[in-house]
């Protein structure tokens, strides 16, 4: 059968008649094509916004439907349109709004939408919730609100208004749900905010707020929810908001607060949580603040509150968060702290408490986060703080502690005996408490999940535990101690091991190959102790060695003949007389001690004349230049000059200069290690202070930092030698996507790398240039930092700071240097928010101050893919985020040491991993 060759357009015809016919009777499917047509569609979410060919009108809204479209029963009449997080983009222009008269729910939320917000919305009478959170709609809050009449829940998180606060919103007699949050809005809070009728939650933190608080909002008898904090507010807290006799969560935290916390909130009864923290109160905590019993979480930390802790913050016994650290308070903890049965987190570092820790802390209690870190205990540890109750493995009302830091007072008594009790233990440090004394307690390695046991410079003595079941066991830190004895065979066992630091004790014996043959180990200091025998050969085999230091012993025999170990230089070997082979002197047969003495003069006497002649000869040939010198360091073979400039050059003459001209390239060096190469130019009268800061530089080893392996030098030039990693750096990566575990790697990595060079340093290292591309990552992806102290060196070398700069003259940093270690932090936090969102916010530090922590939290969420499926990540990407909040905050002195950050991220499922 002949098709007609007018067939095919007339059919296309009669269908788009037809559809036109159904969209006639269908305003709603003919709307929202419309809308559909306007706005950008990036990922297909509407893509089902179609009419079929060939349906005739039934009726019924066809868009009934369609994703995001919610009818009434008979499929007539469009009551709720839901397009969150579907990625559309482009402006409402709300020209099709007209037709839905009968819409109860409008969201548009987590999107991309931006203009202004159409006042056509403001017509939809019957609207009870309103979400447009998380898009960029700009300009002024417009005029009509109004007409919402029915609305209950107004959601505009998260956007970029401008201008004051919507003030008709307060004419709203239904509202329930106001959220202004992180959008920009500023000027006063207007008083009329005290007027609302029924509202319930009140959310207006992460704006540009300024002026005072109005104390109208006082009147706001049905608010149970009120944030308000992380604006620019002047003046102190109102004591009139103590009149919302309904609210249970108030936080007013990072808004730039000042005078006395106002003693009549203590008329909040419902009160379960109040944030006060990052502000400026002043004056002690009142007393009265015991009557709100149902209290949970109270955090008034970095503010410069002074006094003691209430004791009778004993009535508050729903008290699970106690935070007060970051403050100027004094005097001791009341033994009424110690029996709140709820407590499951106290931090009252950085204070200056005095006196013991009550004897029952953690005995009635669920303890699990425990800092006093930083102030000025005495007295024992309290052994309820491990245990978990008074009878004897009774754990039925502990859920069980997970991180206690003790360390910086002056404890006495030693470990307790029954830290074996605390089986969820992750973290434990008591260092720097130098009377503390005592021993290891016995079952000590045993904790299944215990990564972090330090204890340095705590007059600790006798021997060491066996250690068994020590699967979780990563950093052990016991330098500085009377320890005796040896190590355990059983040091097998700790397969996780990375770090163990048992420098400075009376450790005797042999080093154990099971020891050398842990397959994660990173860094080994057995310095300064009494260990006999030779080096296991173990260690030459290790793929994840950094550093080894068995210096001053009484080790003998030959170092093994293996790159790695030979590479650490000769100050890790030094201190042995019986040791010998590369890097110290060779092994040769012994001499009679008379010709030994004859053959040493006349040699001396040779070597003499030879470096006369030499020197003399040398001088006539350079000038001025001055002879090229070699230092090196551990991991470098003991190369002379001649041998690293002819890497850089072929020709045989040490005389000619290197002929590269950039700051970098790469070098082989004769036995075949590629290096990455420096050049500076230095005058000669700054050729002293520079390398002594260069060697500084060279002896700073740590797993997490790249390796300086020496430096080349003359008066006019010198060149620095450092590892050449294989896996390029973090700027380069960023946009890769990475699992959580892999992020959290990355950020612990970073931050003990920067702990190293800030407090195991003498004197302090500031890295100075901390960025992406200045993290690299070695053969196992673990990140290392670069170019660390290298912005000190080169003002040492152009003058611009005194010589002095680098020292701890009296014991205090000066401000450099000082300057210097906040800007770090600052970097480190800004650091942490490029990893977090995928290269995506780079210097973010003070637009995440100026968001509600809620927003970024949610931001946060959505690019990591984080969901209420893994409560797990949600709660670590909260404890990230807050480092990043402390770390970044705008005055210096209220920043956190990274020494303090390292220990908020102790609690990450991929610490030390």
């Amino acid at each position: 059968m002949e098709i007609s060759p007018w067939s095919l357009p007339f059919n296309l015809l009669f269908t788009s008649m037809l559809i036109v016919v159904v969209l006639a009777a269908d305003p709603y499917s003919k709307a929202l094509l419309s809308l559909k047509s306007e706005i950008i569609d990036g990922s297909n979410s509407l893509d089902d916004w179609k009419v079929p060919p060939g349906e005739t009108p039934s009726g019924k809204v066809h868009a009934c439907s369609w994703s995001g479209v919610k009818c009434n029963k008979n499929s007539t009449i469009v009551v709720g349109l839901n397009l969150g997080m579907k990625n559309l983009a482009g402006e409402l222009l709300g020209n099709q709004l007209s037709v839905f008269t009968q819409l109860v729910e409008l969201n548009v939320s987590q999107n991309a939408f931006s203009g202004e917000l159409p006042v056509e919305i403001f017509n939809l009478s019957k609207l009870t919730t309103f979400d447009i959170s998380g898009n960029n709609f700009s300009g002024r809050f417009p005029n009509g609100i109004t007409g919402l009449k029915k609305l209950v829940v107004l959601d505009a998180l998260s956007n970029s208004f401008s201008g004051p606060l919507p003030v008709e919103v307060t004419e709203l007699e239904s509202l329930k749900v106001l959220n202004l949050a992180g959008s920009y809005f500023d000027a006063e809070i207007p008083s009329s905010y005290g007027s609302f009728k029924s509202l319930e939650y009140l959310h207006l933190a992460g704006n540009s707020l300024t002026g005072k608080i109005p104390p109208e909002l006082g009147k706001l008898k049905t608010v149970t929810h009120m944030e308000i904090g992380y604006n620019f507010y002047e003046g102190s807290i109102p004591w009139e908001l103590s009149n919302m006799t309904e609210l249970q969560y108030l936080d007013i935290a990072g808004a730039n607060l000042s005078g006395s916390i106002p003693k009549q909130l203590c008329n909040l009864s419902k009160l379960e949580s109040l944030f006060l923290f990052r502000n400026q109160l002043m004056g002690s905590i009142p007393w009265e603040f015991s009557q709100m019993v149902s209290l949970i979480n109270l955090d008034l930390s970095d503010n410069l509150i002074s006094g003691p802790i209430p004791e009778s913050f004993g009535e508050l016994k729903k008290l699970k968060l106690l935070s007060l650290m970051f403050n100027e308070m004094n005097g001791t903890v009341p033994d009424t702290i110690a029996e709140l049965p709820s407590m499951e987190t106290l931090f009252i570092w950085n204070n200056f408490f005095t006196g013991s820790l009550p004897e029952n802390l953690g005995r009635l209690s669920r303890l699990r986060w425990l800092d006093v870190s930083n102030n000025s205990f005495v007295g024992s540890i309290p052994p309820g703080v491990c245990a978990g109750g008074e009878i004897p493995l009774n754990f039925s009302h502990l859920h069980g502690i997970r991180y206690i830091d003790l360390s910086g007072n002056r404890f006495t008594g030693g470990i307790p005996a029954d830290i074996s009790k605390a089986l969820k233990l992750q973290y434990f440090s008591v260092s720097n408490n130098p009377e503390l004394g005592g021993t290891i307690p016995w079952k000590t390695w045993s904790l299944p999940f215990l990564q972090n046991f330090s204890a340095s410079f705590c007059n600790i003595s006798g021997n060491l535990p066996p250690f068994r079941s020590c699967k979780s066991l990563v950093v052990v830190e016991l330098q500085k101690n009377t320890i005796s004895g040896s190590i355990p065979n059983s040091i097998s066992n700790c397969q996780s091991l990375e770090i163990i630091n048992l420098a400075r004790n009376h450790l005797s014996d042999h080093i154990p190959k099971e020891l050398a043959s842990l397959p994660s180990l990173g860094v080994v200091d057995l310095s300064h102790n009494d260990f006999s025998g030779s080096i296991p050969a173990e260690f030459a085999k290790s793929s994840s060695l950094v550093l080894l230091n068995v210096s001053f012993n009484d080790i003998s025999g030959t170092i093994p003949s293996h790159e790695l170990l030979q590479s650490m230089g000769s100050s890790a070997y030094t201190g042995n007389p019986k040791l010998c082979g590369a890097p110290l002197q060779s092994c040769s047969t012994a001499i009679d001690g008379k010709k030994l003495r004859l053959i040493l003069l006349i040699s001396a006497g040779v070597v003499i004349l030879i470096a006369a002649t030499v020197s003399l000869l040398i001088h006539l040939r350079k000038g001025s230049k001055g002879q090229w010198k070699m230092n090196s360091f551990i991991g470098l073979p003991q190369f002379t000059a001649n041998d690293v400039l002819r890497s850089f050059n072929a020709t045989d003459s040490k005389e000619e200069l290197p002929p590269f001209s950039g700051a970098f390239c790469k070098a082989v060096l004769p036995t075949g290690i590629t290096v990455l190469v420096k050049k500076l130019e230095w005058e000669p009268k700054r050729v002293k202070i520079a390398s002594e800061f260069i060697t500084q530089l060279g002896n700073s080893r740590h797993m997490n930092l790249i390796r300086l392996l020496g430096f080349c030098y003359n008066n006019q030039l010198t060149y620095l030698l450092y590892d050449c990693l294989p896996n390029g750096n973090l700027a380069e990566k960023l946009r890769m996507q990475r699992d959580w575990g892999m992020k959290c790697r990355i950020i612990i990595g970073i931050a003990k790398g920067l702990c190293f060079l800030h407090h195991d340093c003498n004197p302090a290292i500031p890295h100075g240039d901390l960025k992406s591309s200045n993290v690299m990552f070695d053969d196992n992806f673990e990140p290392r930092l670069a170019d660390f102290g290298f912005k000190h060196l080169i003002q040492l070398i152009k003058g611009t700071v005194p010589a002095t700069s680098s020292r701890l003259g009296t014991g205090e940093f000066n401000d450099a240097i000082k300057d210097e270690l906040y800007k770090d932090i600052y970097n480190f936090g800004e650091l942490i928010l490029e990893i977090l969102t995928n290269g995506k916010v780079i210097k973010g530090g003070a637009s995440i101050q100026s968001k509600p922590k809620d927003v970024v939290l949610r931001e946060m969420y959505d690019e990591n893919e984080a969901g209420s499926t893994n409560s797990l990540q949600e709660d670590e990407m909260k404890q990230v985020v807050d480092v990043a909040l402390l770390c970044t905050k705008s005055r210096a002195v209220d920043r956190p040491s990274i020494e303090d950050a390292l220990k908020l991220l102790s609690g990450l499922k991929a610490n030390g991993k």
